[in-house]
């Protein structure tokens, strides 16, 4: 996906002192970037705040994220919302949180249409609440024609359950004949995960400084390079997305070989 160059320069102009924006080497940027947005609640309690009111100043760093993503160029942002863990939180919070999915995704819609963001969603949303799910339905219709970045969203996710469900999908095809036991392959299991026709994501993202994975994307983060900052998501911004990937691009990506400088 290319980027706007004008647009690029007008949205990163105020660069932090500390940061060289002209570093970034634009022909470098990661196709897809992942993020975990973690510490939502810590960002709230530490301020003396309700833990919804994190997940709402989550939200306006999610905007500024998919803006910035944008600007750069990535074809595909994906982002770990809510996992097949979190329904074991507070019964309000999981409802505040629901809420949450169903208005933000209607008060985006305009910037999606005006940054022609296609939107799909990695997970079972059909076991959300019924006004959750139908809103979901409503903004992917939305989006359906839309042609810019893919704005992944993982809701209901869970990285094992995923595979579990692309095994019994391989299994039905041997069952009926449609597949035979040798052919099955890594590509095979790829098409029948939620990422199908995604490329695997070369930067994941983590906030709050936490050293686990949570279940997320266990298939497609083999050789995913890790970003792993102590800042809470509600205060990760573009400029927190560039130096991810600065540090991004100042890795040598060898995929089980050797050093290219070797």
């Amino acid at each position: 996906m290319h980027y706007d160059e004008a647009k690029f320069a007008e949205y990163f102009s105020d660069a932090p002192a500390d940061l060289d924006i002209a570093q970034l080497d634009m022909a470098r940027i990661p196709r897809h970037i992942s993020c975990i947005m973690d510490g939502n609640g810590r960002w709230a309690t530490a301020r003396g705040l309700a833990r919804t009111e994190g997940h709402k100043a989550g939200i306006v760093s999610l905007r500024e994220v998919i803006t910035a993503a944008v600007r750069l160029g990535v074809d595909v942002l994906s982002a770990y919302a809510f996992s097949t863990e979190n329904w074991n939180r507070p019964q309000h919070e999981v409802n505040v949180l629901m809420h949450l999915f169903a208005k933000t995704f209607i008060d985006e819609l305009p910037l999606l249409k005006r940054e022609n963001v296609r939107v799909m969603f990695l997970g079972d949303i059909s076991a959300l609440p019924e006004r959750t799910r139908k809103v979901f339905e409503y903004g992917l219709e939305a989006c359906r024609d839309h042609t810019g970045m893919t704005l992944a969203l993982a809701v209901n996710y869970g990285g094992r359950a995923e595979i579990a469900r692309a095994a019994r999908s391989i299994a039905r095809l041997v069952q009926k004949g449609d597949l035979d036991v040798d052919a099955i392959d890594e590509s095979c299991v790829a098409n029948q995960l939620y990422t199908a026709g995604l490329p695997d994501p070369e930067l994941v993202v983590r906030t709050s400084g936490e050293m686990r994975v949570s279940n997320y994307l266990l298939w497609q983060i083999a050789y995913s390079e890790f970003y792993i900052t102590d800042t809470y998501w509600p205060d990760f911004d573009r400029w927190e997305l560039v130096r991810a990937i600065l540090a991004y691009q100042g890795r040598d990506r060898r995929f089980g070989g050797l050093s290219k400088t070797n």
